[in-house]
């Protein structure tokens, strides 16, 4: 699996749309750095080399990191530079450093113009190759995993991987039942978008892309964000916007509606509805309107948004009309629109145990989220995920749970303070977490609650891709004995960040600088440990989904040694330890008898057996038979559940008898951004559909449950939105099987506890609702 650093080049891949074959014959503008950029990598520089958490100088060292990465980011699967190329780049290698003191940039441009060039040399080889066909009877294999394959060495043999891969590409539409003539014009679109979508990239795109490689070279979780990107990160952060209230994604040739936001001006509109195509945008009332069909979404976003109660005007494809389908047009006042799908939310599980049946209240948190600009302003409803949380436990104890299950899986993190306040929630008034800064000052960060919000049995639920805030989180849950983690080891990021605007400091009137995400300071548990690198072991532990090497902090080759400190002061609120081997012990034998979870198994063990292969068949026959078993078993196991959830196998609530039932974001200061919150990560998921791999490795996501659903060969955007939100439903269902066994898991802690007395005398402190039998 690749690591992505900075990659504004792979989110051209992954998120642009395109209308029409490129132009492979005429030769693209060149781009050119600007002096506005150049200044703005000086103000980077000088932040990043004196106020880092880990100084380093930029020199001739430095500069051959960021060429290292600044290649990665462009070509990182060696499939367009040749090792000619490489041979002629290598004069810059050590003078990049002396590019941005000497604000000369054109060095990392004229890299990229040559890189722009190759993609339209590889995009017109392959579209001549569609036209013959290929050979599937014969013995021969594509390497996939080029992560560590030198680049080829001329024209012939970059040609030669691109028969491979073309090959590979035809193949598996061929084998999801495509005929060839369907396969060569999805191929023959799919290569001149790859095309288009380069050609699309601008000035501020490779600049970005390079000072990206600048940054992340010092440490991983240091980025720079241009002022496009900066502006989606404060959205991201507190989760409102002035715009219509719709989501919008690449759907081939157009720009589609996702999803539409309660009570936002498109759903008020009650004109619009998911798989509208919007094709033209305009302003006001009587603003021309812009034919939108090929441009990259964050163009067409930036058109669509805008002040609040301003009127824009959308010329929209129906859902369910062909390409020369009737348009219709529908004007929308631009309002404050909330991104509740970040939100925190509620739900309820309910666990049957014999005659008992408990309520287990579910809170999901998918980011700490806050409105730094709205609490600095003083507004006193500033949207906060602390402020969330305390409603929704409000509301679950109005609802008579009997405990509180926390899903943090997928959780990147956010702000330091949020996951500190959020955390008092459940201990009161106490330390949760120490921050260390490059002074080596450590500073303990304690919560303000005075009382615990929640004081009923708890239980976290993480996974790899729980990172930064959700580790602080969830390493103080454990060091209080507050409550049972459940799941993966997490993502191992220890490193707070905070978020400078170097239009701030160089007093620039509009935003023209961008931003430097610059790692300060390094937190650590309670106790004195650290999460950086070794992340949150889990009480209970679940199947690893993904190995630490392809992802999570210890997958990058430059992140910051494990290190601990002394531990703080604070007084445990409870004592897990006794209970965890019953919970153990109950938990392996109800997933024993429980058909979903040994599916869920079996989906991971086929899932990780794939990725650790590096190379795929080129044989049709080969192929087919491996997509046949892989049906087979998908089949067996689909059909096993369901027999499993009509009652004609074993139930998947069913109890261990006997004796073992009996006694059975990273955070940041200010600002934060998660692992993977950048334009880099976001393609990095959608990219790895266009790397040739394995079927069932396909739109998988890390830290979670691999999609084994079938490869039709597709890239996301070729499936079209409905086919994409029933691959999510299904993908829900897999979730829910971990969810659940959570849940249960939580009900067995006070199933035991209100069974034993002893064992409520060291529980008790922190189970303060359920009461004894």
């Amino acid at each position: 699996m690749r690591k992505f650093f900075v990659l504004a080049i792979a989110l051209a891949f992954a998120s642009a749309a395109v209308a029409k074959p490129a132009d492979t014959q005429s030769a693209p503008p060149l781009l050119k750095p600007t002096p506005t950029q150049a200044e703005a990598a000086i103000w980077a520089t000088r932040f990043l080399t004196h106020f880092h958490y880990k100084p380093t100088p930029l020199d001739d060292a430095m500069s051959e990191q960021i060429y290292k990465r600044y290649l990665d980011a462009l070509d990182g699967d060696k499939l367009f530079f040749t090792q000619a190329d490489i041979t002629k780049f290598d004069q810059w290698k050590d003078k990049l450093d002396d590019a941005i003191y000497d604000q000369d940039l054109s060095a990392p441009y004229a890299i990229f113009n040559i890189y722009e060039q190759r993609v339209g040399d590889r995009v017109a080889h392959a579209r001549a190759l569609l036209a013959k066909g290929f050979d599937f009877s014969k013995d021969e294999s594509y390497d996939y995993d080029r992560e560590k394959a030198a680049w080829p060495k001329d024209d012939a043999e970059a040609n030669e991987l691109w028969r491979k891969r073309i090959k590979n590409d035809w193949l598996r539409l061929k084998l999801a039942g495509k005929s060839d003539k369907d396969i060569r014009e999805t191929l023959d679109k799919r290569y001149a978008n790859y095309l288009d979508r380069v050609r699309q990239l601008n000035s501020e795109d490779v600049f970005q892309t390079f000072m990206n490689a600048y940054a992340s070279s010092i440490e991983p979780h240091t980025n720079y964000l241009g002022p496009r990107a900066s502006e989606n990160f404060d959205i991201s952060m507190r989760l409102s916007l002035e715009g219509i209230g719709a989501v919008l994604q690449r759907d081939d040739d157009y720009i589609a509606i996702r999803e539409i936001v309660p009570g936002g001006p498109a759903a008020l509109s009650g004109k619009l509805k998911v798989g509208d195509r919007v094709v033209g945008v305009g302003q006001g009332e009587s603003g021309p309107m812009l034919d939108i069909i090929g441009w990259r979404i964050d163009d067409a976003v930036e058109k669509i948004r805008g002040p609040k109660d301003t009127t824009v005007r959308l010329e929209v494809l129906p859902a369910d009309a062909g390409p020369d389908g009737s348009h219709f047009t529908v004007a929308l006042v631009r309002k404050k629109v909330s991104i509740e799908e970040q939100a925190a939310k509620k739900s309820i599980i309910e666990v049957k145990d014999g005659a008992t049946t408990r309520r287990i209240g579910v809170i999901s948190l998918p980011t700490f989220y806050q409105d730094f600009d709205a609490r600095r302003r003083g507004d006193k409803d500033y949207k906060s995920a602390t402020r969330d949380v305390a409603r929704l436990l409000a509301e679950l104890k109005s609802d008579n749970v009997d405990g509180v299950l926390v899903d943090l899986r997928n959780n990147g993190g956010g702000s330091l303070a949020e996951a500190t306040d959020l955390t008092g929630l459940f201990i009161g008034n106490g330390p949760v977490v120490q921050v260390r800064n490059a002074s080596g000052q450590v500073e303990v960060e304690k919560a303000p609650e005075k009382k615990m919000v929640w004081d009923g049995p708890l239980a976290v639920l993480v996974n790899r891709g729980s990172a930064s805030a959700s580790e602080i989180f969830a390493a103080a849950i454990q060091d209080y004995g507050r409550g049972v983690i459940i799941g993966e080891p997490t993502f191992g990021k220890g490193t707070v960040q905070n978020l400078v605007d170097l239009d701030d400091v160089a007093h620039n009137e509009k935003p023209a600088f961008g931003e430097v995400k610059m790692t300060i300071a390094q937190f650590f548990r309670i106790n004195g440990g650290s999460t950086q690198l070794r992340g949150v072991t889990p009480d209970i532990s679940f199947p690893l989904t993904v190995d630490a090497k392809d992802f999570g902090e210890s997958s990058y080759d430059n992140a910051l040694p494990w290190t601990s400190i002394a531990a703080a002061k604070y007084t445990p609120t409870g004592e897990l330890k006794a209970i965890v081997p019953m919970l153990e012990q109950r938990h392996a034998a109800r997933v024993a008898n429980n058909v979903a979870w040994r599916n869920f198994e079996a989906d991971v063990a086929d899932a990780r057996a794939l990725r650790a292969q590096k190379t795929i068949s080129l044989n049709e026959k080969v192929r087919r038979e491996q997509r046949d078993e892989q049906d087979a078993k998908r089949k067996a196991r689909d059909a096993a559940t369901k027999a499993a959830q009509e009652g004609t196998a074993t139930a998947t609530d069913a109890k261990p008898a006997g004796k073992a039932h009996a006694k059975a974001d990273a955070a940041t200061g200010g600002k934060a951004t998660p692992p993977g919150a950048d334009r880099a990560a976001s393609a990095a998921a959608a990219a790895k559909a266009a790397d040739g791999a394995p079927a069932s490795a396909l739109d998988e996501d890390d830290g979670d449950v691999p999609d084994l659903s079938g490869d039709d060969g597709l890239q996301p955007d070729e499936r079209g939105v409905s086919k994409d939100l029933a691959r999510e439903k299904e993908a829900k269902q897999r979730r829910d099987v971990i969810l659940n066994e959570a849940a249960h898991i939580l009900s067995d802690e006070i199933d035991l506890v209100r069974a034993d007395v002893k064992l409520a005398q060291q529980v008790l402190p922190h189970v303060a609702r359920p009461s004894l039998d």
